[in-house]
C-alpha cells in the first residue's frame, strides 16, 4: 500500500534530472568586467532595493564571484556617501 522511501526519491531524482537548463552568465561576465567600479553609482543603483539593500544572487543573476565584488563595491559607495545606506 505504501511505497518505500528510497522508491519515492527516485522517481523525484528521474523528473529533475531530463529538466536540465543552461545557466546565463551574469551581467558582469557578459560585458567581461574585471572590476566592478565603486564610482560607477547607476549600475550599483540597479542592484539596490528601494530600501537600500543589495538583492539576493538570485534576483539580481549575478554569479558567486561578481557578487562578492559587487558587495565590496556598494559597501566602498556607502562608505564615501555616493549610496545611502538605509532610505
Amino acid at each position: 500500500m505504501y511505497q518505500r522511501n528510497d522508491q519515492r526519491n527516485d522517481n523525484r531524482n528521474k523528473t529533475t534530472l531530463t529538466s536540465v537548463r543552461e545557466r546565463t552568465q551574469c551581467r558582469f561576465c557578459r560585458r567581461g568586467d574585471k572590476f566592478i567600479d565603486y564610482k560607477d553609482v547607476e549600475t550599483l543603483k540597479r542592484l539596490l532595493t528601494n530600501r537600500g539593500k543589495i538583492y539576493s544572487r538570485k534576483r539580481s543573476g549575478n554569479c558567486a564571484g561578481c557578487q562578492r565584488k559587487v558587495k565590496r563595491a556598494v559597501k566602498r559607495a556607502r562608505f564615501i556617501a555616493l549610496l545611502p545606506f538605509t532610505t
